[in-house]
């Protein structure tokens, strides 16, 4: 039987399914955004440019239909952890929603401030945050590149941690967020 809903010992279907949605979409995002700012100004970087913003918007709003869901759900336990492993579950997921929330918002303040639309795949335009300003521009890109490292780095914890809880703990840690 496949639950919609969270319960005290797993994830429900919804939940999963924005997790590894939202997962793919961001490291084809962070992979994305490192290949194209590493290539010479041409057309295909211009349209490379057009679809990661595109797709940080989706991400975006995946992530407040998935705060929405996690807000109005159980959140699978975390008793049997020791205490240093359930702080620092928390720390990772709060990290990564913090993250999740400021990375597009950056990304769009970039565009605002090269006096650009950003697009959502050609149905509408997002209004710009604020006014042109090339200072601006460069600040968010700046911060925009180092928010970026810390969700790889914050990525590569939780990875490392659900692998830790598979292989060496061998327990269901991991296989909560798994396909029922």
């Amino acid at each position: 039987m496949i639950l919609t809903k969270n319960t005290e010992t797993r994830f429900g279907i919804i939940a999963i399914l924005l997790h590894w949605i939202m997962a793919i979409l961001i490291v084809g995002l962070l992979a994305l955004g490192l290949y194209m700012t590493n290539i010479p100004i041409s057309v295909q970087k211009l349209k490379l440019y057009g679809w990661h913003k595109e797709f940080g918007i989706l991400a975006l709003m995946l992530l407040i239909v998935r705060l929405t869901w996690r807000l109005r759900n159980t959140t699978p336990s975390l008793n049997g952890l020791r205490r240093w492993e359930t702080i620092a579950a928390r720390v990772v997921h709060g990290a990564f929603y913090i993250l999740m929330l400021v990375l597009p918002i950056s990304g769009w303040l970039i565009t605002s401030a090269a006096g650009l639309p950003v697009s959502f795949f050609g149905w509408f335009l997002l209004p710009n945050l604020i006014d042109a300003n090339t200072t601006q521009r460069l600040l968010f890109t700046e911060i925009h590149e180092w928010l970026s490292y810390a969700l790889i780095a914050v990525f590569c914890m939780h990875v490392s941690a659900a692998l830790k809880h598979y292989f060496i703990n061998k327990d269901t840690i991991m296989q909560r967020m798994l396909w029922p």
